[in-house]
């Protein structure tokens, strides 16, 4: 069974917010690494476990968005034998990610550099397109096609433990306890889509699994559950808000999550957490995405 680290990034200092995971064993390997923001701290806690710039050997990526990969391109020049895995088509972006920036700088704002820093392109040949179907970076760990947050996502299986590197494919969980909550910002959001890929993740009935946001949990069949129930409620609640002409829900909605949370974290972290990654946020998601479907 490979060892596994959760990676706290101390995203803007604050604790559980972005996890990175490090797979150790023959090819270390690196799920997620995060924002360009938090490079220097990766490099510093795989250091701290033996894992130096020769030593790393695959990068790869459940998707694309920069709070997962945005450091990709820093982390492959700081670890010159490293190879990146990602979905063939999130693969582009790897390699010119300028859209993606484009994209992401229309969601923060002037707070994007301040969150994300500067996204590097990585060169073509270091570049490994996935294909559904098709074998991981080594035996034993074993990509899943998982769409919904969006259509490219993929998680990782650690088959010897059962361990399965999710990203944001089971949600958002901050603590153990605490509420599941859907990542669901636009513009590519699926809803039918990670119905399947839930269907999908409890029938392989992994052990436990790792969230970027955040950490390791071990009830992957109750948390599967909660995330249907939770894309569910948000998708009835947005359609009624939709019907009803209530641009406000999305306020509602917000300060919901945020109490909700709160009953289980400190309320300066949930703030902290959620003024990230807004919950007003998901619910506009949810809305694009019934405006695309009917």
């Amino acid at each position: 069974m490979t060892r596994i680290h959760c990676i706290d990034l101390l995203h803007l200092d604050l604790e559980g917010a972005i996890a990175a995971y490090l797979l150790e064993g023959p090819e270390p390997t690196v799920v997620d690494p995060g924002p360009a923001t938090t490079v220097p701290r990766l490099q510093s806690e795989l250091a701290a476990r033996g894992v130096g710039p020769r030593d790393l050997r695959h990068v790869v990526l459940t998707h694309v968005h920069l709070d997962h990969g945005g450091g990709t391109g820093h982390v492959l020049r700081a670890f010159p034998e490293a190879t990146v895995h990602v979905h063939e088509d999130g693969a582009p972006h790897v390699a010119d990610p300028r859209r993606l920036v484009s994209s992401t700088r229309r969601t923060f704002g002037d707070d994007h550099d301040r969150l994300w820093g500067e996204t590097l392109p990585v060169p073509a040949d270091r570049i490994r397109g996935w294909r559904p179907g098709e074998a991981g970076p080594w035996r034993g760990l074993r990509p899943i096609a998982t769409p919904g947050h969006i259509a490219h996502h993929v998680a990782y299986l650690e088959e010897a433990g059962g361990t399965l590197l999710a990203g944001d494919s089971m949600g958002i969980v901050l603590a153990p306890g605490a509420p599941t909550h859907p990542p669901t910002p636009p513009p590519s959001v699926d809803a039918r889509a990670w119905e399947t890929t839930l269907d999908e993740i409890a029938g392989i009935g992994p052990e436990r699994f790792g969230a970027t946001h955040f950490g390791l949990h071990g009830e992957a069949t109750e948390r599967t559950g909660a995330l249907r129930s939770a894309l569910a409620a948000l998708e009835s609640r947005v359609r009624a808000a939709m019907a009803a002409d209530d641009e406000q829900d999305s306020e509602r909605f917000e300060e919901e999550v945020r109490a909700a949370q709160a009953a289980h974290l400190d309320r300066a972290r949930v703030d902290r957490y959620f003024d990230m990654f807004a919950a007003a946020t998901d619910w506009a998601g949810m809305r694009f995405y019934l405006e695309r479907n009917g």
